[in-house]
């Protein structure tokens, strides 16, 4: 007769499963062994959990499929945590298999004991133990529906003696794939909609991940609306391609040209997104917005009228209720300024003399124009994650993955972990900023290991250099923000793999290619100016008093040579 451990590696195995991501553990050893057993289902050997529970989410966020991470009891459970934070505000569906300790040990301090059932309830949608075979594998489906159906994280907590103990059943037959309903708002809310809509002067879309699969309705609707569209760092890959209307984003790392569409319209139409940053929406215009999350409506700004809808199946209800507009003047206004803004980004992304650390906007153009046309962007947190945003263009093939609302360092190696190994054709690329890549830095091992040629392209700045910016703004000094770095292209083919330095803007094409070219994982360790300022769509008052402050203070502080140095790159370029 089976164990509890083999028939939850059965049901997973019926259930789709191709993948694993954890490190073993004594109390994860009967999964394990029973792993061994199924040739379809691949434990991918991570450094540290934390990756695992990252590289699963990347793989859930590019297939929209359930995927599994795995974390030995106490120490190896609480690693996970971060990971799975950011699955859970990303809302990609998971399930993490947290061992414990033996079971008649709980409660009484034992060695590596916690209490996962509690620690995991904040990031996940459902947490349950295991405390006996009669619960396998109802309770194991039930994780895997929950997960699949609120798109969510779901936590499986069973100690490694109950996973060793005689099953009462065997795997059952998988539930089916979850098909979500077509919600459509009633008739009377999108007449409602179409009124507001009709009588409008000036309308802007402003679209996120919500409206992925919305795109062929999106640009029926910016035809009749004349509207422009600001899109959202994670509905980027899916709103810019192929978009007349784009104008780009707004929010401190977007164009001037989003604020302004957003800033001159009479009515703001938000389609799938929950922006956090309350300052950047207008205060005049009257602003709908639909949702299929209703908790979404409302939570960043007032509304005019808000509907729970699926974006695509609400725009084509939506359609035949509208009047086409004839008057393009607000469109066209949006669309000069953004050929504009883009122009004066373009601007920035030119080679920096040789000697001279490069401009990282000239790195993130090069990545672009050599990167493959399905390439997959993964980015750190901080400055990686503007120049990605500025300057890596979507196609309908590419995607960009990041922390994108929880915000977390050492992202983008891990979750290049899961990119590759699920898409193991593909490229997959990591822009990750110095402070972030070391912090988990021992992933690249899992590369050589795993054998998954990602390329690493380390922004190395020596500074946090996103959290500089922000303390220059607050009118203080940088402290605590110099990162005093190793030769990361040396430390990289000193355990066997390909490294290489760029020291100069005049080598940096030819570098790119010769590490895309490159067989298996490369790190391309960059040396890129660490004084770039990152200008915001739009900038306030309180702000230009704080960076005038830093200034005083710097030069008070015997720190005039970095204002010398903030000038020299940011107003003027060297050829």
């Amino acid at each position: 007769m089976a164990n509890v451990a083999e028939v939850l590696v059965d049901t997973l195995e019926v259930a789709g499963i191709r993948r694993i991501y954890g490190i073993v553990g004594d109390s994860l050893n009967g999964i394990t062994n029973a792993l061994q057993k199924h040739k379809n289902i691949e434990w991918i050997h991570v450094r540290h959990e934390e990756a695992a529970a990252f590289a699963a989410g990347a793989e859930a966020q590019l297939t929209g499929e359930l995927t599994v991470c795995a974390g030995s009891c106490g120490p190896g459970n609480l690693h996970l945590i971060n990971g799975l934070y950011d699955c859970h505000r990303s809302k990609v569906p998971i399930l993490a298999i947290a061992a414990h300790i033996p079971s008649p040990e709980i409660g009484g301090d034992y060695f590596q004991e916690t209490h996962p059932n509690i620690l995991f309830k904040e990031c996940s949608c459902y947490c349950e133990i295991v405390d006996s075979p009669e619960q396998m594998p109802r309770l194991l489906q039930i994780a895997m529906q929950t997960a699949k159906a609120k798109s969510d994280v779901a936590v499986l907590v069973i100690s490694g003696d109950v996973a060793l103990k005689k099953a009462a059943y065997l795997a059952n037959k998988a539930c089916g794939p979850y098909f979500k309903p077509e919600v459509i708002p009633p008739m009377p809310v999108l007449q409602d909609i179409a009124k507001r809509l009709n009588e409008a002067k000036r309308v802007t879309l402003f679209c996120g991940i919500g409206a992925a699969n919305a795109h062929h309705s999106l640009m029926k609707l910016c035809e009749t609306l004349q509207s422009p569209v600001v899109h959202t760092l994670r509905g980027k890959p899916y709103i810019e391609p192929d978009n007349p209307y784009d104008v780009g984003m707004t929010g401190l790392i977007g164009f001037s040209s989003g604020y302004y569409a957003m800033e001159a319209c009479d009515t703001l139409l938000l389609l799938g997104t929950s922006f956090p940053y309350r300052q950047f929406y207008p205060s005049e215009a009257q602003i709908i917005q639909i949702d299929l999350n209703g908790e979404q409506l409302g939570k960043r700004t007032n509304l005019a009228l808000g509907a729970v809808g699926d974006i695509d199946c609400t725009i084509k209800a939506l359609l035949p209720l509208l009047t086409p507009k004839k008057d393009s003047s607000h469109l066209e206004a949006a669309l000069s300024h953004y050929k504009k803004a883009r122009q004066g980004l373009d601007a920035l992304a030119t080679k920096s003399a040789d000697k001279t650390r490069l401009h990282p906007q000239y790195l993130a153009k090069c990545i672009d124009l050599a990167a493959k046309e399905d390439a997959i962007f993964t980015t750190d947190v901080g400055t990686p994650t503007v120049w990605a945003a500025r300057y890596l263009h979507m196609n309908g093939q590419r995607k960009i993955l990041g922390s994108f609302n929880h915000g977390s360092m050492a992202n983008a190696l891990s979750q290049a972990i899961g990119a590759q190994a699920t898409f193991s054709e593909r490229q997959v690329i990591a822009l990750c900023g110095d402070g972030g890549f070391s912090m988990l830095m021992g992933e690249i091992l899992t590369l050589i290991q795993q054998k998954l040629p990602v390329k690493i392209i380390v922004f190395n700045n020596g500074a946090l250099g996103f959290v500089e910016m922000e303390m220059h703004v607050g009118g203080m000094l940088d402290y605590g923000t110099v990162l005093e770095n190793p030769n990361f292209a040396a430390m990289a083919e000193s355990i066997g793999m390909k490294g290489i330095r760029v020291e100069n803007a005049s080598t940096l094409q030819d570098d790119l290619q010769q590490a895309f070219n490159h067989k298996g994982p490369v790190l391309l360790d960059v040396l890129v100016n660490r004084n770039e300022l990152i200008m915001p769509p739009a900038i306030e008052l309180g702000q230009v008093k704080g960076f005038s402050l830093y200034m005083m203070k710097a030069i008070i502080n015997g720190q005039g040579d970095a204002i010398l140095d903030l000038m020299k790159t940011n107003l003027w370029r060297q050829e």
